[in-house]
């Protein structure tokens, strides 16, 4: 049996349950290290991973579930997108099996420093910030979770000293032994409440795993204002130094502004920033380049490098993209926003009159979050969605015009219709794509290649 940190059988049979990125990557990490491995997919699996599955001769279905094959499992490692509820998974949970998550797995068989981010909102950027100071600043970094490369893959074949990971609660529910050196929290907001029988505890709990195995020597970044996280520091007891981060100096502020300055204090480091050179603008940017800033402080990165990495990020795409202007009218996709609290950032940042188009996938949604955004700043509603029963329910009565349509096509006509020179027109849908689209990337190159069409 081989060496490594989580007391997994290399000698033993590893099963992963789903085809994607993770999935695939955990396959050929088990493979590299002598296990026995199958992976299974109920759906179909992406031609790109099929052909890495052949490429080191791991066998696979799609499909099907073959529980003669699955339940000799020694270990199971299974794709965040699939809920603990699932038939197999409770199959092979009720025979005993370890059932994984693919992180959980891939840290087993490396060393390296974990930056680890979580949050409702926002993690995606702040992930993708600090990975670009570390970058910038020479380090051996590697991105993973839900952007980047699969970590198990990189574990195997291209490993790195350092990993900046994006963690959804999905993929924190099987986590045991995983520690993160550095646990980011951005902000916690009801979101994906259908998976967590519909109990916010439920979520936060799962949020907070990011904390487990902790020690002194770690660190756990978080946004000092959010109620939810300062309530569950509460119940939680972690040895890691905390640095809270927020607009007003509170006693133990890591991070704050005063007159226009970005103030940051870590262990052996002070330094700051002006807020206007940060290359990225609104409420949410300051609180994501203050939870990168922090992250790459503690890792004894210059100031200097920190600062010029700052000023020149580019924005994520999907998130607050500017797409163009037609007729007088800003067009801006943020496709990414599927929750309800993407969707308040996205109002706060809108400087002009703006046409919002909302709907998708409800997760359990309360819009009365963005109510008195939408009254401020909404000259009109385009909902677009299979069924937008809930959201015309709710804002009809609310904002001066609102439209119901059933495809992008429509969706932009009622825009154009509505919009006058000067207004923005703000994709920013509150809701998952699955509905109308394959995924939010999809739902924004769709409304960019309409916008760019007009």
């Amino acid at each position: 049996m081989s060496c490594n940190k989580h007391n997994i059988d290399t000698d033993g049979r590893l099963v992963v349950l789903g085809g994607g990125e993770s999935g695939a990557g955990a396959a050929v990490l088990g493979k590299v290290k002598g296990m026995d491995v199958f992976l299974s997919d109920m759906g179909s699996i992406p031609q790109k991973y099929k052909d890495l599955l052949e490429s080191y001769g791991i066998p696979y279905e799609e499909g099907e579930h073959s529980e003669e094959k699955i339940i000799n499992a020694s270990v199971v490692v299974k794709s965040p997108g699939i809920p603990p509820t699932a038939p197999m998974v409770k199959k092979v949970s009720q025979k005993g099996i370890p059932v994984l998550s693919e992180i959980e797995f891939a840290a087993g068989f490396t060393d390296a420093k974990m930056v680890c981010i979580t949050g409702s909102n926002g993690k995606t950027t702040t992930t993708l910030l600090t990975y670009h100071i570390l970058r910038k600043a020479g380090l051996d970094v590697g991105l993973a979770g839900n952007v980047g490369k699969s970590l198990a893959l990189q574990v195997a074949c291209d490993p790195h000293e350092i990993y900046v990971i994006e963690l959804s609660s999905f993929q924190l529910e099987n986590m045991y032994q995983f520690k993160a050196n550095i646990a980011v929290i951005m902000n916690i907001t009801p979101d994906h409440l259908d998976r967590y029988d519909h109990k916010m505890e439920n979520y936060v709990a799962a949020k907070f795993r990011i904390l487990r195995n902790q020690t002194k020597e770690d660190f756990f970044v978080y946004w000092q204002d959010d109620p939810i996280i300062r309530e569950q520091i509460r119940h939680v007891q972690s040895e890691a130094l905390k640095l809270p981060f927020g607009v007003e100096k509170e006693e133990d502020s890591a991070a704050f502004v005063e007159d226009g300055i970005i103030h940051f204090a870590t262990p052996g480091d002070v330094w700051e920033i002006p807020r206007d050179k940060l290359a990225l603008s609104g409420l949410h940017n300051l609180y994501n380049s203050m939870a990168a800033g922090l992250s790459a402080s503690v890792l004894k990165i210059k100031k200097e490098n920190i600062r010029e990495a700052l000023e020149d990020f580019e924005a994520v795409e999907h998130r607050l993209e500017y797409v163009a202007t037609v007729d007088g009218v800003r067009y801006v996709n943020d496709s990414k926003a599927t929750n309800v609290n993407s969707t308040w950032y996205a109002l706060e940042s809108m400087t002009t009159p703006t046409i919002l188009i909302l709907g998708g996938k409800d997760k359990g949604n309360d819009y009365s979050e963005i109510e008195p955004l939408v009254k401020e700043k909404v000259r009109a509603i385009v909902c677009m969605g299979k069924d937008n029963t809930k959201l015309l329910e709710f804002f009809s009565g609310k904002v001066d015009k609102i439209a119901d349509t059933h495809s992008l096509q429509d969706a932009i006509s009622a825009c154009r219709e509505f919009a006058q020179e000067g207004d923005t027109v703000l994709l920013s849908p509150c809701c998952a794509s699955f509905d109308l689209f394959k995924s939010y990337e999809d739902r924004g190159c769709q409304f960019k290649d309409a916008v760019k069409a007009l």
